[in-house]
């Protein structure tokens, strides 16, 4: 079945395996070695990316966390996905703002850590490209809990299954992922170990 007819929940670790994930020997953000390795922004960047993980990323939210009023993380893996869920909700109200979580507040104008519309009570979901061992999303949900806003929980592109959703379950945080590292290794060609 070609990628365009399958569902969206199928679809997306097909995408992911064409277009965003390598076999080989990486060293990954976390400082672990894998041989497997997600360039998410590949994906999430990409029109096709954008028109899949938008829709998906919302009925998700709305599914998993209920009304929530804004979405976002860390830049720049979070970006692209909460951009797309943003958009996607202009069609189907209630509308969702992103927001932006920058790795170190502005030295110049506001000194912002946070961008983007993000307001004192929301209710809001972290998301994260790539789950590895949950140490962005953690970063972003230190950071929105000092912007008076309450954290939901997580929604990621992908768990790698390596740990992350763990650590972020016991950090009290309910967590999502649109797609998982098992999902994608079967659609890979076998390639260099």
């Amino acid at each position: 079945m070609h990628p365009t007819n399958m569902d969206p929940h199928s679809r997306l670790p097909a995408l992911l395996a064409e277009r965003s994930a390598r076999r080989g020997h990486f060293v990954l953000a976390s400082g672990r070695t894998s041989d497997l390795y997600i360039d998410a922004r590949l994906t999430t960047m990409s029109p096709e990316g954008l028109a899949l993980i938008g829709p998906l990323g919302l009925s998700t939210v709305r599914e998993a966390f209920g009304a929530v009023d804004a979405v976002g993380g860390l830049t720049l893996g979070a970006d692209p996905i909460a951009y797309a869920i943003a958009y996607a909700s202009a069609g189907t109200p209630p509308l969702v703002r992103a927001f932006t979580v920058r790795k170190e507040a502005k030295a110049h104008g506001t000194g912002r850590q946070v961008e983007g519309p993000m307001r004192a009570g929301d209710r809001v979901v972290v998301v994260e490209d790539v789950i590895t061992t949950g140490g962005s999303a953690l970063r972003a949900v230190e950071v929105l809990r000092s912007q008076n806003v309450t954290v939901l929980g997580v929604l990621a592109l992908v768990d790698r299954e390596e740990g992350g959703r763990e650590a972020l379950e016991r950090a009290g945080l309910r967590v999502h992922a649109l797609a998982r590292a098992s999902e994608i290794l079967p659609l890979l060609p076998p390639g260099v170990a």
